[in-house]
């Protein structure tokens, strides 16, 4: 099965009250440990790469080894930009065969906002690619994305409609009170339901994002706290906060912060086991085997897109 892009999956997903999960990508073994979990959970999947991880692991490589998850698990499955910044990004992502391009103009005023995000969905709309916009501002650190607390900013509902329209966008990530990265809310997080109920009036049957939705699993955090790292006072978004959103007019969820906690759980823990141990296989395997399993954890308990291939 070729790579996909994301209008299809979406028109089931809302149709349906799931959402799929978009899993940040940076080399083999997370590509692997995620498109094992959704092989064996029968799930779409989008699998997505920051620029960051691009310049990190190299465009060809990574669409070779997307190449090679299409071979091994027959899924559906977009490739896609998480966060592109600039029209000239998008357009190589595009040229290089990535099926969906995000470009990210929410630290732009409106106007300049609609400006280039529509110029990146006249670029992409004749080659079949699909386009994310973003309205409204998360915090957090993650990759290229810095937005001090006081600069973010919830997304207005009586903006999206306008921002569709003037931009064709297929689908809008808003900011309800998520955040990016591992260390994310002082207290409990507050999603504004509110607001995505609005904004599912005002946009009806059309899919919405949810970005920096990372759970922060206890579990990893304490493993990475024992063996040698530290990360105190972590917290994501509850789960059942995200299930809530999947069953309204959220479709995608991004998800990348629980896996890096994973990964760097495991590895840390096995070197720490047998200090001796040299082989990259022997602590690269555990932690590609929790990576695989967190993400089959939020395709039945999250996301609720098992089976939905």
């Amino acid at each position: 099965m070729p790579l996909v892009n994301t209008r299809e999956m979406f028109k089931k997903a809302y149709e349906e009250g799931y959402a799929i999960g978009a899993f940040n990508v940076n080399n083999m073994e997370i590509i692997q440990g995620i498109t094992e979990a959704a092989k064996n959970q029968k799930a779409p999947l989008i699998l997505q790469v920051s620029s960051g991880a691009r310049k990190y692991a190299n465009h060809t490589y990574l669409i070779k080894l997307v190449e090679a998850a299409l071979i091994e698990t027959d899924l559906p499955i977009a490739l896609h930009l998480d966060h592109g910044d600039s029209f000239e990004l998008c357009k190589a992502c595009i040229d290089g065969g990535f099926t969906s391009v995000m470009i990210d103009g929410s630290h732009l005023s409106f106007e300049d906002n609609i400006t280039l995000t529509k110029k990146v969905v006249d670029y992409a709309k004749p080659r079949n690619v699909s386009v994310e916009g973003e309205l409204g501002r998360l915090a957090g650190v993650e990759d290229e994305i810095n937005v001090n607390a006081e600069d973010a900013s919830y997304t207005k509902p009586e903006e999206v409609e306008e921002f569709v329209k003037r931009t064709g966008v297929d689908s809008l990530a808003i900011a309800i009170g998520t955040s990016h990265g591992a260390f994310k809310f002082k207290g409990e997080a507050k999603l504004r339901f509110d607001i995505l109920e609005e904004v599912g009036k005002r946009l009806p049957g059309f899919p919405i994002v949810l970005h920096g939705a990372s759970s922060v699993v206890p579990e990893y955090v304490q493993l990475i706290n024992e063996h040698g790292g530290e990360i105190a006072g972590a917290k994501g978004v509850p789960e059942e906060m995200l299930r809530r959103a999947a069953s309204m007019a959220v479709c995608k969820i991004n998800i990348d912060s629980d896996l890096r906690l994973a990964m760097t759980a495991k590895v840390r823990e096995a070197l720490e086991q047998d200090p001796k141990n040299f082989d990259p296989r022997k602590y690269l395997s555990p932690a590609r085997d929790a990576i695989k399993e967190i993400v089959e954890h939020k395709i039945v308990e999250v996301l609720g897109c098992n089976g939905k291939a």
